[in-house]
This record gives C-alpha cells, sequence and structure tokens, in this order.
C-alpha cells in the first residue's frame, strides 16, 4: 500500500481549510499522514486543525508549530522535518480543492520511476472563493530541465508530489540554505540532481483566487504588468541571487551537467551586455512561453536576472 505524507503550512487559512481537507479525505490513496505547520494564526486555523485531528482516520494527522517567518520558511520547516525513506510527499496550501484523484495519478507515475528522484507537478484550474471555474493556468510544453528552472518555476507547489528519492535531495538541500519558495526550490533541486520531472497538461487541482493569495495567478496583464514593475525594482533579481548561493552549498548533490549551468548562470549575470546575452544563448536558458523569453531577455539586458 502506498504511503503518502501531506506537507500543509497554514496561516489564517479558516475561511477555506475545511475544503481543502475534505479534499484530502476523499483522495483515493487510502494511506495518508499529514504534517500541519500553523505559522501563528489567530482565526479559526488550530481549532479546525484539531477538530480534523480527532476525525482523521487515513493515517497520522500532526500539528506543529511554524517558525512564522513567513511562508517560504514555514514550508522549509515541513521538509527539513520530514525524513521518512517510504513514503511519497504531496506539498498542500489551505485553500485549494484537488480532485479526488490527484494523488493516485501522481503516484502510478512516480512508481515507475523506481529509486530515481521524481517530481510530478501540473497545470490548474483557476476558480473564484466560491469554487467556481474561471479559467485554466498557462499550459507549458516545453520539456523540464535546470536551465528552465533557474529561470522560472514551472508549477504550483500545491501539484507537487515527489517520491522519497526526490524529497531527500529536496530535504538535504534546504537544512542549511532559505529558498525563495518551497515549489521553485524543488523544481531546480530535482533537475539539478538529475531526476525526473513531469508535468501533467490535465489539471487535477482548483487554485482558488482571493484576496489573501500570497502568489496569485500569473497569466493576466494586470499581474504581469505587476512582475515586470517588480522585475525592475530589482527583485527578480535578488531570488536569484538567493537560489545562487543556496546551490554553492549543496554542489555535492548536484550533477555535473548542473554545475556547469549553475556556473556559467553566475558568471553572465554581472558580466557587460555583450557577456549577458552570449551567456543566454551559450546557455540556452529559456521560460516556458514567448512573453515569458521576452521578459528573460529584458531582465538581461537592464542586468535584472
Amino acid at each position: 500500500m502506498s504511503r503518502v505524507r501531506i506537507l500543509l503550512a497554514t496561516h489564517n487559512g479558516a475561511s477555506f481549510l475545511n475544503e481543502q481537507l475534505a479534499s484530502i479525505a476523499e483522495q483515493t490513496v487510502e494511506q495518508i499522514n499529514v504534517t500541519v505547520s500553523d505559522d501563528g494564526s489567530t482565526d479559526r486555523t488550530r481549532e479546525m486543525l484539531s477538530v480534523w485531528q480527532d476525525k482523521w482516520t487515513k493515517g497520522s494527522f500532526e500539528i506543529i508549530d511554524g517558525p512564522c517567518q513567513g511562508f517560504a520558511e514555514n514550508f522549509r520547516s515541513l521538509i527539513t522535518a520530514h525524513d521518512d525513506p517510504d513514503e511519497f510527499v504531496a506539498f498542500c496550501d489551505q485553500d485549494d480543492i484537488w480532485d479526488s484523484d490527484k494523488l493516485e495519478v501522481a503516484i502510478d507515475w512516480l512508481s515507475a520511476q523506481h529509486d530515481t528522484p521524481a517530481l510530478y507537478c501540473g497545470r490548474t484550474r483557476y476558480v473564484d472563493e466560491q469554487g467556481r471555474f474561471l479559467r485554466l493556468s498557462p499550459l507549458f510544453g516545453r520539456p523540464p530541465d535546470i536551465r528552465n528552472a533557474l529561470v522560472q518555476s514551472l508549477a504550483g507547489g500545491n501539484t507537487m508530489v515527489m517520491n522519497s528519492a526526490a524529497m531527500h535531495c529536496v530535504r538535504q538541500s534546504s537544512l542549511n540554505a532559505p529558498f525563495v519558495s518551497h515549489d521553485w526550490w524543488a523544481y531546480i533541486i530535482v533537475t539539478g540532481c538529475g531526476g525526473r520531472v513531469r508535468y501533467d497538461s490535465t489539471p487535477r487541482v482548483s487554485y482558488r483566487l482571493h484576496d489573501t493569495n500570497i502568489i496569485g495567478s500569473n497569466d493576466r496583464w494586470s499581474q504581469r504588468l505587476f512582475r515586470i514593475r517588480e522585475l525592475f525594482r530589482g527583485r527578480y533579481r535578488n531570488w536569484n541571487q538567493v537560489h545562487v548561493d543556496a546551490l554553492q552549498q549543496i554542489r555535492d548533490h548536484l550533477t555535473l551537467d548542473a554545475h556547469r549551468a549553475i556556473d556559467e548562470f553566475t558568471r553572465f549575470r554581472s558580466g557587460k551586455l555583450l557577456t549577458r546575452l552570449s551567456g543566454l544563448r551559450n546557455l540556452s536558458l529559456y521560460r516556458q512561453t514567448l512573453l515569458g523569453n521576452l521578459g528573460l531577455l529584458v531582465a538581461i539586458v537592464h542586468r535584472k536576472i
């Protein structure tokens, strides 16, 4: 029987938490252990979690205190605390709705990868606060690779499920180094350690858009304009620096190809314009869409990568 560990990060999530947990309880996978890290909620989140803990019958249900340093550190605390070599691991937000076969589909593919580090992720459907369908997230068609991962997160953490080999790599890489977001970091690490990533074009998660989303969607012009503004403020470059610094600390876990990609990326980021442009060509960095690649070019020209 397959065992899955859900890593759920919460913070004042009472508005939608019951629906999220109900969709986990309805998964076709029988053995589901849940670890929740609550980051200092002041609403009814802890009370609701306690109710679910008492009635959970699919496995264990553990509630721990988060570090109260933001969502990335909350997920990092969950990742570094997990150390079970016999479980699949799924990241979980507090406000989504999972299709009942989400975990089963992911585990079917992951099981076929045996001991190779492997990460399943995919497309989502956007819904409103009442769970009504709005639209699908952008469909990505280019292959997962470290040269994509260095400049883009492929999918949301709410879609991600990993086998134990991938989780081991992500955990080891997270012990002493912070990251920008758990999903982007997992994508970087699994591709960087020679693992396999499957991006499923069929959505199996309803991603709820509401006023308190930390990330939100990325397929509307308002979000794109916001990201352009943040790019020129240096936010994206700062994020890349966080990852470059962290990757230098875990080189032993990465492939030689990843070493070359990271070293070239590090070198050309601070070079002159021609060096940066030739570095883009030589390294073959890419994002998943035409607009994304145009944005990448703009970032490189203006030294904002």
